[in-house]
């Protein structure tokens, strides 16, 4: 599991839109990382839809926000259609983030891993200056919390 001072790990996902994004092409820019456990579950969508109604705040801190899941593409991007997600969201079903992060948790079935519902702001070093995991799927995290870490 990653904490606050370490590098970032980076990875290579895909986003809903078909695009492939690398973490380390975002060095020298911050970043936000929201870990979700499934598309179209209550918690999660508040989470995302709460993040891209705070975008105006997040695009003043100069973040830039990613969410991530082990859902598929056409998953992500029917749920950010249905919420209109503000933010890119991207498919790990091989869980190469989630595994380097150390979210991974089982979720709803047996034998099946899902990202634990977490956030990682990652500075333009690339190293981590913000971590939050929950402690279990239903817990959200704290917005202000997140957002004030950005804005000082």
């Amino acid at each position: 599991m990653v904490s606050v001072g370490d590098m970032a790990p980076d990875f290579e996902l895909m986003a809903f839109d078909k695009t492939m994004f690398r973490l380390s092409d975002s060095i020298g820019n911050r970043v936000v990382i929201l870990f979700y456990p499934a598309a179209f579950t209550g918690v999660c969508s508040k989470e995302m839809c709460t993040f891209t109604d705070s975008m105006n705040r997040l695009e003043a801190a100069e973040a830039e926000v990613l969410g991530i899941s082990v859902d598929g593409i056409f998953a992500n991007a029917a749920f950010a259609d249905a919420n209109e997600i503000g933010f890119p969201l991207l498919s790990d079903t091989d869980r190469i983030a989630t595994d380097a992060y150390g979210v991974g948790i089982p979720f709803v079935m047996p034998d099946y891993i899902a990202a634990q519902r977490s956030v990682f702001v990652i500075e333009a070093d690339g190293k981590i200056s913000y971590a939050w995991i929950a402690e279990n799927p239903g817990i959200e995290p704290d917005y202000e919390a997140v957002l004030s870490h950005l804005e000082n």
